[in-house]
Order: C-alpha cells, then structure tokens, then sequence
C-alpha cells in the first residue's frame, strides 16, 4: 500500500475505494448491488460501522465511514471480505451469463498472491484517505454523489438508488447513514450538493 494511503488513526473518518479485479462491471447487476447493502446492513448492525456516504459504480465502491470501535482497518478488512464472499457465492449459484468468464478473471488474480487460495474479488489497497476538516467531507461527498451524474446514469444525483444523495436530498435512503453536519457551500461552484436537485450537466 502506498505510504500516502496508510489509515494512521483508526478513530477518523476516512473515504475508501473498493475496486473489483480487473475492472470487472459486475455491479452492473442489481442482485450484486443489492448483496453491497446486505453487506451495509449487516456492518452498520453487527459491527460498528458509520457511514457518512457511499456509492455504488459499475466496477467500484466509494464509502466514506468510520468505525464506533476504533479498529477501521479490520472494519473495512471484514466487509471486503463479507462482500466478497456473498456475491462470489450469488455469481455461482444464480443465472449469470458471465460466470466462467468473471471467475476465470479472479482466479488468475490470485496467482500474484498467496492469501486468497481461490478467488480474489477485490483489488488490494483501499486509497483510504483521513477526512480531517467539514470541508473535505463534502468535497468527497460531492465527489461521490455525483459520479452517476459524470457516468450518464442520471441526471439528478438523489435520483440514482445505490448512492447516499437520496438520504441527504429525501431523508431517506436503502439504509440509514450518519448525516454529515450542513455542507460548506461556494456559490461559485456549479458541483456543490445544494444544486444536486438541479443538476443536469458535467463541470
């Protein structure tokens, strides 16, 4: 892992990426999304997660969490391997026109590493970066809230399901999330969360 990208407090908050091997699309699937946030759930239930905002992409994970415990890095450690495990089992027990190929992809992944004997689903490495200021919080927030906008998925960013704009926007969400204090705004700025609702072109 790169020095810059190494959680020295366990205790802040921090913006994380999970990317799937390869690049894979399998989140392009909606039974794989959903599995994403079971895996919320049960975290957020079972294992003192916090989540300040989250999307999900076609072939990567954005999240901005910490963890009640003090222990982020096995937090995030636990739900890469949580996640992994459910949707490896989902893409071999369910319909699914990509399987040998998909599995094929992460069982050659594991040849360059010895901790997964099988399959390695998810890249190595998390970019994890320590949120130290309100300010940077929503700069991430609106980093990540607008990625479907970038991709072409929709126009307005609370309108895209597997993402935290709803729960910001609407006050709701698929699960409930830590809301982060009132967005520091600059008006100057056509990307900031106040024009979510509006919003209907890339900077």
């Amino acid at each position: 892992m790169k020095e810059g990208y190494v959680i020295r407090d366990q205790e802040k908050i921090h913006f994380v990426t999970c990317t799937v091997v390869d690049w894979i699309d399998v989140f392009s699937r909606k039974i794989y999304r959903d599995l994403v946030i079971d895996c919320f759930r049960y975290c957020i239930e079972n294992k003192g997660m916090l989540v300040y905002g989250f999307v999900i992409m076609s072939n990567h994970i954005h999240i901005i969490l910490q963890s009640k415990e003090g222990k982020l890095s096995d937090l995030i450690r636990d739900f890469k391997k949580f996640t992994a495990k459910s949707i490896l089992d989902a893409i071999k027990q369910n319909p699914e026109s990509r399987r040998e190929w998909m599995l094929e992809r992460f069982a050659k992944a594991t040849e360059t590493h010895t901790r997964n004997k099988n399959y390695q689903f998810w890249q190595y490495g998390n970019h994890a970066e320590e949120i130290y200021t309100l300010h940077f919080l929503w700069d991430k927030l609106n980093y990540i809230h607008l990625n479907p906008i970038r991709a072409g998925i929709v126009k307005k960013a609370q309108d895209y399901l597997y993402s935290s704009a709803s729960n910001y926007v609407n006050g709701k969400g698929l699960f409930e999330i830590e809301l982060a204090d009132n967005p520091i705004i600059d008006v100057t700025k056509t990307n900031e969360f106040w024009k979510y609702g509006n919003y209907d072109k890339e900077e």
